[in-house]
């Protein structure tokens, strides 16, 4: 069965529901609930469930993102974001809605926290891993809020039921969401409770991102090597560009690449992935119902797109040229496409996938060297020959990157930045790689001739966040510019 992780979530949609409207029947569902293993999973599962809607991580969320980015354009209602100047109103309201979203899956992260210590069926083991995979989504739900917008109310199992939370600093919200984090290394199996729950590489993986986005260079390179040495992944072979739909494709079953994915499907009808439905023109064949074309880019006046080598699988499956009024050179983005379906698509989003870990696993070996070496160039060159389909393990001159035209830090980290730049296209990644190596100013005044605003580079505190929680100031407490 492909997608196991929403089967259970009607289980809870109506304690869920209750939960929402009625504050005393939340207390009834809590004292009766949580008690078994199964009414822990099925609490589990509704973590889940706030963040796959369409205004969160099953489609706008990657919008917003990708738009940013020095490759991509946004359309419509997005177009604002092309202007790098901060939100407009409409996109204020959107991002509001995700921290919305992304603070009920910590609400529900933060019942199971709370409510498996008092469970009378549930074995020590079971607890710690039931518990291990709460504070997982919790730990990388406010690593998404603090990248997005700095530091933000710490909403935990103790204060749940307090509004008024003040907002942390940045450095306090990092520490909460590391010590989730390594909990869940700690007590999550190697195995994942079921197929789209995270595993302990799983939790791996999240912290070498976080401590990339800490610049502790030497802990990433270790939970990234963690991850290579378990021997669970490997990057998956392609010898065309269409075999990359062997990780993409809407009919995958689960791939040796796959560290952790947010789960989609077809069926049930409001399972699906609405990426694709924003990602593509009606009638061009890749997506049946139709789509909105949100955002698209230029093969040749984009800076970005017209360099990237025509010879790289990853370019061919990525674009196709779609004109709709602008020019005769812009293409939209298929990475996500779904030609069968009739509703949303069967994607998964690969939040992370063992070529991001190889990707990391190079820069953090180089930084933490102070210059790369031969392990990190192969590293690099594994997801660089599978681009030109190549195997990944056999060195081939004709398209290796050699060390000695690398062999200063910063031009390997630039060619590494580069390559995951390719690799990652499309998956709502490299706007935060921009971020962290803090390059946005530079490389979108280069590729776009754009000069982007201070306020740009964070999210604005909700409207309704400091109207409702008087621990946060709507003017000392908001991020500059808003």
């Amino acid at each position: 069965m492909k997608h196991a992780i929403y089967l259970l979530l009607a289980a809870l949609s109506f304690t869920a529901c209750s939960r929402v409207l009625e504050e005393k029947p939340q207390a009834i569902a809590e004292e009766n609930f949580y008690n078994s293993p199964a009414e822990v999973q099925a609490g589990l599962n509704a973590i889940y469930k706030p963040i796959r809607q369409s205004g969160s991580m099953s489609a706008l969320y990657q919008c917003q993102l990708e738009i940013y980015t020095e490759y991509m354009y946004g359309r419509g209602s997005h177009a604002p974001l092309n202007d790098y100047a901060g939100l407009d109103n409409t996109n204020i309201t959107r991002v509001g809605d995700m921290w919305a979203q992304f603070y009920e899956a910590i609400r529900n992260a933060n019942i199971v926290i709370k409510k498996i210590p008092t469970a009378r069926n549930l074995n020590a083991a079971d607890a710690a891993r039931f518990t291990a995979e709460a504070r997982f989504m919790r730990g990388l739900l406010y690593f998404h809020l603090v990248r997005n917008w700095g530091g933000v109310p710490l909403r935990t199992e103790e204060n749940m039921a307090q509004l008024d939370v003040p907002r942390a600093t940045t450095e306090a919200t990092y520490q909460f969401l590391l010590a989730d984090l390594l909990y869940a290394a700690d007590n999550l199996t190697a195995v994942p409770r079921l197929d789209g729950a995270p595993s302990k590489w799983s939790a791996s993986a999240v912290l070498a991102d976080v401590y990339m986005n800490l610049h502790d260079y030497t802990k990433a390179r270790d939970a990234a090597a963690a991850v290579i040495n378990s021997g669970k992944y490997a990057l998956v072979q392609v010898a065309t560009a269409d075999d990359y739909d062997k990780i993409f494709g809407p009919d995958v079953q689960g791939s040796p690449e796959e560290v952790f994915y947010l789960k989609f499907s077809r069926t049930p009808a409001d399972q699906g992935f609405n990426y694709p439905m924003y990602a593509h023109y009606p009638n061009s064949g890749y997506y049946k119902p139709g789509g909105y074309y949100t955002f698209y880019s230029d093969a040749v006046q984009n800076k970005f797109v017209a360099q990237w080598d025509k010879n790289d699988l990853r370019y061919k499956y990525n674009w196709y040229v779609q004109t709709f009024g602008l020019t005769n050179t812009t293409i939209l983005n298929k990475k996500f496409s779904d030609k069968v379906t009739n509703t949303a698509a069967g994607n998964d989003f690969p939040m992370y996938r063992y070529a991001d870990i190889v990707l990391f696993y190079a820069e953090c070996l180089a930084r933490a060297a102070g210059a790369p070496d031969a392990n990190a160039m192969e590293m690099l060159n594994q997801i660089r020959r599978r681009a030109y389909g190549k195997p990944t393990a056999t060195p081939d001159p004709a398209v290796d990157f050699k060390p000695s035209d690398y062999s200063s830090l910063d031009a390997f980290i630039s060619l590494v930045v580069r390559e995951r730049t390719y690799e990652n296209c499309s998956e709502a990644k490299h706007w935060f790689d921009l971020k962290r190596l803090g390059i946005v100013k530079q490389v979108i005044k280069d590729m776009k001739n754009i000069t982007v605003a201070d306020k740009h580079l964070l999210w604005p505190i909700p409207t309704n966040e400091y109207n409702y929680n008087k621990a946060i100031d709507p003017v000392k407490d908001q991020n500059p510019g808003y």
